[in-house]
């Protein structure tokens, strides 16, 4: 596999900063480029970016509302950023010369991260704390003894498979591709890269989609 490695265009001279940190400043610059170039100037029949960027916030609506109701469109900044900074970071990762940034287990750790302590505590802001540490107890408290333990590695458990699955599959994801390029660089790797693209986009839908369930399921009221 050493053979199909890339060596990243820019690399910063700083032994300090590593290549998916270059990299994940790339992502930022972009985003945000694009978010000021969308908003400078609104129009009512939007053109250009700020109609693709509309198109993109219709499409988290539409996800959030499937999964959480319309209740779910207050935690869209949440969203709409963990899963515009994965897939940008996903789909630079399939550009020959530029190093992964989800394919690090540091980043898709970090967002993992964000996620774990943003829903225990949107689900805590919402329920208070008293009720919302009900929810690790069980229906029935003489189950709480057993419950609680299960329910702390349950939820340990989460933001470490959300890192893994991210960058097990991209890493896998990225080998396959480059190893058709390499093999094959002509037309041979057309649909490997097609394949390339539904993994990047697939992983950010079910990061999002898993991001969502836990908000939903920390700020439910058992009944």
């Amino acid at each position: 596999m050493g053979a199909i490695e890339h060596p990243p265009i820019v690399h910063l001279p700083w032994s300090w900063t590593p290549d998916h940190v270059t990299y994940t400043w790339l992502v930022m610059i972009v985003l945000v480029g694009l978010a000021f170039v969308g908003s400078r100037n609104l129009q009512l029949v939007p053109r250009g970016v700020q109609n693709f960027l509309e198109v993109v916030l219709e499409q988290f609506f539409g996800m959030i509302d499937d999964v959480m109701g319309p209740a779910g469109r207050r935690y869209l900044p949440l969203l709409a950023t963990l899963g515009l900074f994965i897939l940008a970071g996903n789909l630079l990762s399939l550009v020959p010369g530029m190093a992964g940034t989800t394919s690090n287990l540091n980043t898709t750790a970090a967002c993992a991260l964000v996620v774990f302590v943003s829903y225990h505590w949107i689900g805590i802001k919402t329920q208070g704390l008293g009720t919302y540490a009900k929810h690790f107890m069980g229906p029935v408290p003489a189950l709480a003894p057993l419950m609680i333990p299960i329910e702390l590695i349950s939820h340990l458990a989460r933001p470490v498979s959300l890192s893994l699955r991210l960058m097990g599959n991209m890493v896998a994801d990225h080998k396959v591709v480059f190893t058709f390029f390499t093999l094959f660089p002509l037309i041979l790797p057309v649909p490997f890269l097609f394949l390339g693209l539904l993994v990047c986009f697939v992983q950010t839908f079910v990061f999002c989609v898993l991001t969502m369930i836990y908000i939903a399921l920390a700020t439910a009221h058992d009944h």
